[in-house]
């Protein structure tokens, strides 16, 4: 698959009229190449692809890179690009402006006086949008291993144990199954604390009567999982069945509406609309849902403001919310991968409310 990224890239190149362009970012070096380090960058031209580390990697990276010149650097990256003349064909070079240092972008423009460098945005993250089949198997597998610690953790939630007792079992036992890390720190809030959205397990303990909100994920092989679950501990009122049934209505609205062809606000809106429509409105207070895949929060948004149609490949989360200040949070999240019609739903989780 690396060749059709680096052709895809390329004709990015071309349109932007760039002669090559310095990947730094590690995630989008991986893209391009598939290393896995923490010290690494790309140069891509029209004709040629290098990728440069360090003597750390000396064993590592020929292992992991595909269809590049391999170069380990004897001083800094950049300064290497320059001592090995890898730009001398090139006049107008892109670097990532959102992945460089005001300092290295200063640096670069003394070590290539004579070139112009040129600051771009979105090239790559524009390519990474649709998922190739390699892509979503990562994902899909990622998401596996998330569906596995939820169902592992289950047992465990009652009352007094603390929030970070659980958050600290979500982590065990995503690197137990197999993933390479968590996705970012779990969320878990419970009682009046599930009505912050992105609330840090704390060592408040569960209560009866009371909903847990879990928001986890995991990484494997660079590709990350999202899901968000909330359950009962203990019988829960009339009230908070009303409120878990309107947000699980809500999410499948949206995710029976969302496939390709269809505008990215469009599906916010058919949750959005839903919870208005219940009275609830005015506490759901994000968007439904953001893409997946190299980063948590890939730039694919479904929000209200959003621009972007729906693509077969997009991969998304779907996770309407009602928060009341105080009170209780409920949040359903999954992730699905956009098709030509409809979309499929990768966690396997149970979505029914859950009484513990």
């Amino acid at each position: 698959m690396t060749m059709q990224r680096l052709q895809a890239l390329r004709t990015q190149l071309m349109e932007h009229r760039l002669d090559a362009l310095i990947v730094s970012e590690l995630t989008h070096v991986r893209y391009l190449t598939g290393f896995s380090g923490t010290n690494g960058l790309c140069v891509v031209t029209p004709t040629q692809h290098f990728f440069l580390t360090d003597h750390r990697y000396k064993t590592q990276a020929p292992a992991e890179i595909r269809n590049c010149k391999f170069i380990v650097a004897s001083n800094g990256l950049f300064q290497e690009i320059v001592t090995r003349n890898l730009l001398a064909r090139a006049h107008r070079i892109g670097v990532e402006a959102e992945n460089i240092s005001v300092l290295t972008l200063s640096m670069l423009r003394k070590l290539l006086h004579e070139k112009k460098i040129i600051l771009t945005t979105s090239l790559i993250e524009t390519l990474t949008e649709i998922k190739d089949k390699e892509e979503i198997g990562f994902i899909r597998q990622a998401v596996e291993f998330s569906d596995l610690v939820f169902a592992k953790i289950l047992p465990l939630i009652k009352p007094g144990i603390s929030e970070a007792d659980i958050a600290a079992e979500i982590s065990y036992w995503h690197r137990k199954f197999g993933a390479d890390a968590d996705a970012f720190e779990p969320i878990v809030a419970s009682g009046g604390r599930g009505a912050l959205p992105h609330a840090r397990a704390s060592a408040k303990k569960l209560k009866k009567g009371e909903f847990v909100v879990m928001d986890f994920g995991c990484q494997y092989r660079g590709y990350h999982s999202d899901i968000t679950r909330t359950v009962a501990v203990g019988r829960p009122t009339s009230e908070m069945k009303t409120i878990y049934q309107i947000v699980l209505d809500a999410q499948q609205r949206a995710i029976d509406l969302a496939q390709e062809g269809v505008a990215a606000c469009a599906v916010d809106a058919a949750a959005r609309t839903y919870i208005k429509q219940q009275g609830y409105g005015k506490y759901f207070i994000h968007s439904l849902g953001h893409g997946l895949g190299l980063h948590v929060h890939d730039p694919l948004r479904l929000s209200a403001q959003s621009r972007s149609i729906l693509q077969a490949g997009n991969v998304t989360t779907i996770e309407p919310g009602i928060y009341i200040p105080d009170s209780l949070g409920v949040r359903i999240e999954d992730d699905i991968v956009i098709r030509q019609n409809g979309c499929d739903v990768l966690n396997q989780s149970p979505k029914n409310l859950l009484v513990l």
